[in-house]
C-alpha cells in the first residue's frame, strides 16, 4: 500500500511540475526537491527493517560488525549520491549530475577498500 501511495505522489508531483515548467520552472523545481524529499523520508523509516535484518544476518554468519556497518555506509552514499544526481538532472545540470555520480562511486570504492584488502588476505592464507 505503501508503495501505491508513493507511486501516485510521484505521478501526481510530476504532472504538477510539467505544468509549472512552461510559466515559471523554477516552480517545477522546487516541486521536484519538496516530492524527492517526502519520498526519501519515508524511505528513511523502512530503513530499521533493513538494518535489523543485516544484523541478524550477521549473527548468523558471524561476520564482524565493521563489514555491516561499512555496508550500510556504501548503500547511503549510493543512495545520496543518486538522490542529489536525479535532482541535478531534472534542474538541467547533467554535468554535475554526472560529477556527483562519479564522487559517488569513487567513495564507495575508497569505502570498499578494507574488505577488499581483507578478502585478498583470505585468499592467500587458503593458498599458502
Amino acid at each position: 500500500m505503501d508503495m501505491l501511495r508513493i507511486g501516485l505522489l510521484g505521478v501526481t508531483g510530476t504532472l504538477l511540475a510539467v505544468q509549472f515548467k512552461s510559466g515559471k520552472s523554477e516552480y517545477g523545481i522546487y516541486i521536484s526537491i519538496v516530492l524527492s524529499l517526502v519520498i526519501f523520508f519515508s524511505i528513511l523509516g523502512r530503513l530499521e527493517i533493513m538494518l535489523d535484518v543485516m544484523r541478524e544476518i550477521g549473527r548468523y554468519i558471524r561476520m564482524d560488525q565493521a563489514y555491516i556497518g561499512t555496508l550500510i555506509k556504501m548503500l547511503g552514499i549510493t543512495y545520496i549520491s543518486e538522490f542529489a544526481s536525479g535532482i541535478c538532472k531534472d534542474a538541467g545540470y547533467q554535468t554535475i549530475a554526472s560529477q556527483v555520480e562519479i564522487f559517488g562511486k569513487l567513495a564507495v570504492m575508497v569505502l570498499s577498500m578494507p574488505i577488499l584488502m581483507t578478502l585478498l588476505n583470505t585468499i592467500r592464507e587458503f593458498l599458502t
